[in-house]
């Protein structure tokens, strides 16, 4: 909500919010940075809303008995959805990059919206995660980049089904796989997606865009893979160290080749750049511009984010919640050497509910030996849910496996549990997503950390 708010503040509009976290007291910052770009806030009780005229856009997360909801509709005010609003914008601009996939999504926005603007070429960016290279002491959270309107690249979000509401000049899929629906669900939309575009920036090195690859036109398709020599850009030469990745992208048709060196470690993190260099390569970006531009990409926040290190432990922030995200943050992270004491919080009762065999199968396969992993309740902001299934169920079924998996509800009782256990020479991971205050309780481990040296 916050990138897209900032957008259409930026285009001239009086904006007004509310949000649960804002009543609730959590991730003040946020909200302090959006009062300083103008943005009016209020509770969530319905106080905002005071006139027929006002547009009321509303998260997938806002329950229709929420106070707001029933206000705007005793005053006959216009109710839309957050991504309908989003697509209704982004439609509007002649040319329209969408980044979807499980996986990677802000990471590729993030990369492809910097290399048009290292190329001069001024684009409005919407991005689910804050963009370091266009953060500012006064932009904190940016999230977003308010630039020329007919040059849109935008996150798409399949998780609700709203990606069927997209037209993309370039429709970019980074992979396909079990998050918030069924693989059947996903298949159609994604294909849909695929064929409302002019063009197609497809992974072959993902069982599911590959398959989208072949039933496409090959003259709308353009083709990216780590080690796939068939593919329209491809990687060679590939190294890792525990400050980031550097290869040699080679673009098949003319054998041009540019090297590139990531500030980011993980191979996923090259998959998501041979994306972003596709996208560029579409628009009309020379290979050695974009490679360039790559160079000084500095990531996007919660995406390993290295928060620092104290007493000989290091602290990493990383938005991983789905099993894909978390075997690619734990294979990168594996490729340093140390102990990983990991903090996991799922995302939800409900996406643990589908996921919940998926979780035990990618930590159990992907922790080390002596790696622990520890996991609170989910995270619950309020709101009907099925609780069925707990963090209780996952550490039941890691542990039958042979790893180390614990079960803390409370926050403050598993990063006491966390800090106990840390000796140097480890790395503590917080992860999770949905959740802001998860940033402020890593920079709180570490401070913790530093004080007990």
């Amino acid at each position: 909500m916050l990138p897209l708010a900032l957008i259409v503040a930026g285009r001239g509009h009086e904006v007004k919010g509310s949000d649960r976290a804002l009543d609730q007291g959590r991730t003040s910052a946020k909200f302090d940075y959006l009062r300083a770009q103008g943005v009016d806030l209020f509770a969530q009780d319905g106080s905002g809303l005071t006139r027929a005229d006002q547009i009321l856009v509303a998260s997938a997360a806002v329950e229709d008995s929420v106070p707001d909801m029933a206000q705007a509709r005793v005053l006959g005010g216009q109710i839309v959805r957050r991504p309908a609003l989003l697509a209704e914008l982004f439609n509007a601009a002649c040319v329209r990059i969408g980044v979807a996939g499980t996986s990677g999504k802000s990471t590729t926005t993030g990369m492809i919206g910097w290399i048009l603007d290292e190329a001069g070429r001024d684009p409005t960016i919407m991005n689910g995660a804050v963009m370091t290279n266009f953060a500012t002491p006064d932009a904190l959270f940016a999230s977003a980049r308010v630039g020329d309107p007919d040059l849109f690249v935008s996150e798409v979000d399949e998780s609700d089904g709203s990606i069927a509401g997209y037209d993309p000049t370039i429709a970019l899929v980074t992979n396909i796989s079990l998050d918030h629906k069924s693989m059947e669900e996903l298949r159609t939309l994604f294909a849909a997606y695929v064929a409302r575009a002019d063009r197609a920036v497809l992974n072959l090195d993902n069982a599911e865009t590959a398959r989208i690859a072949a039933q496409t036109a090959r003259d709308k398709v353009i083709t990216y893979s780590l080690e796939n020599s068939e593919a329209d850009l491809y990687a060679e030469e590939t190294s890792q160290d525990a400050a980031g990745v550097g290869f040699d992208v080679v673009e098949r048709s003319n054998q041009a080749r540019a090297s590139v060196r990531l500030s980011m470690i993980g191979a996923h993190n090259v998959s998501n750049a041979l994306a972003a260099l596709a996208a560029a390569r579409a628009l009309g970006v020379t290979l050695a511009g974009a490679a360039a531009a790559l160079q000084t990409f500095r990531g996007v926040r919660r995406r390993l984010e290295y928060v620092g290190a104290a007493a000989g432990v290091g602290v990493i922030d990383d938005f991983a919640h789905n099993p894909d995200k978390i075997e690619a943050s734990l294979a990168a992270l594996h490729a340093a050497p140390g102990r990983l004491l990991i903090f996991f919080q799922p995302h939800g009762y409900g996406p643990l509910r589908l996921m919940k065999d998926a979780f035990i199968d990618v930590f159990a396969r992907a922790l080390a030996p002596d790696d622990v992993l520890i996991l609170p309740d989910p995270a619950y902001f309020g709101g009907t849910t099925d609780k069925s299934v707990s963090s209780e169920h996952v550490v039941a079924g890691v542990s039958a496996r042979g790893r180390e998996a614990r079960h803390i509800p409370a926050r403050a009782e598993a990063g006491a549990a966390l800090l106990e256990l840390a000796r140097p020479g480890d790395r503590i991971i917080v992860m999770g997503a949905r959740d802001d205050t998860l940033s402020e309780f890593a920079r709180d481990l570490l401070a913790r950390l530093g004080a007990s040296t």
